[in-house]
């Protein structure tokens, strides 16, 4: 299978053109898009025509899938499948899943490596994903920051008191099957690639061990504003056919609710099994 490879950034993505991943995929096709993932922390593998059998397959030549947290809010007939929406709604309020920097399900022990996106329907424009690089973000911190911040824990839970955003409720179901809450590093090790990067997410954070909450809130700010930066981002504009997987352990994301909610933005959603953070 002939294709192309483009870096979408100095620092950040690659594009995958020519692949179909409905048809086998070769060993040395597999080793490439997993060595990608790895060392540029977001693939995008354009034109691509999925079921969601054929996106569950496609998810599983880069690892194991992880289950979402929301059980209620699957594809029907698909429960290993999640989707992302913006017309989820409780009465009074609609939910834009994703509209501040996180990283996704930090609250787990073992969160996940990789979540993958495939759009089933499409605003006209706007939408779009925003990705920071957080192995840069740290490299870029002053030497008494790291020193500060190099042994400090962060407990993640399903939601912060702090957060800045409201996360859309859990079912009593989905509530009753979360796990405990993950006590993770502020600055973890890559498993793969060995570097080091900035573990934040402000929905999940609710404290940082051995700190007060004022001090812990001012040094998670602090933190986010440097990783915010937009030298360190990659921006995503989406397109039909676009499957994009993207390295939680290096990176940061965010969705933009920039568009016409009377337009449809529904997307399939797929997590890998991770590892502990260290």
């Amino acid at each position: 299978m002939v294709f192309t490879i483009t870096p979408l950034t100095q620092h950040m993505g690659l594009e995958f053109r020519g692949l179909d991943l409905t048809e086998p995929v070769a060993a040395e096709t597999r080793e490439a898009l997993n060595r990608a993932f790895i060392d540029y922390h977001v693939v995008v593998i354009r034109d691509q025509q999925f079921t969601p059998p054929q996106f569950i397959a496609a998810a599983e030549l880069f690892g194991e899938l992880q289950p979402h947290d929301k059980k209620e809010l699957h594809v029907p007939g698909y429960p290993q499948m999640y989707f992302v929406s913006n017309e989820q709604t409780v009465p009074g309020k609609r939910f834009i899943s994703g509209e501040t920097f996180h990283t996704d399900h930090s609250n787990h022990p073992a969160p996940p490596k990789a979540t993958l996106l495939f759009p089933a329907s499409l605003p006209t424009t706007g939408g779009d994903t925003q990705y920071v690089n957080m192995h840069e973000a740290y490299d870029d911190l002053p030497e008494p920051t790291k020193r500060r911040i190099e042994d400090l824990n962060a407990v993640h839970v399903y939601q912060s008191r702090y957060s800045p955003r409201e996360l859309r409720p859990l079912s009593e179901a989905s509530a009753r099957v979360l796990p405990p809450p993950g006590i993770h590093p502020l600055v973890r090790t890559h498993p793969e690639n060995g570097r080091k990067a900035l573990y934040l997410n402000p929905v999940r954070i609710e404290s940082i061990v051995g700190m007060g909450d004022d001090e812990a809130l001012d040094l998670v700010s602090e933190l986010m504003t440097h990783a915010t930066q937009k030298k360190y981002e990659y921006r995503h504009q989406w397109q039909h056919g676009d499957m994009v997987i993207w390295d939680n352990r290096s990176v940061m994301h965010k969705a933009n609710p920039d568009y016409d909610m009377n337009e449809r933005r529904y997307l399939y959603r797929l997590m890998l099994k991770g590892d502990v953070p260290v």
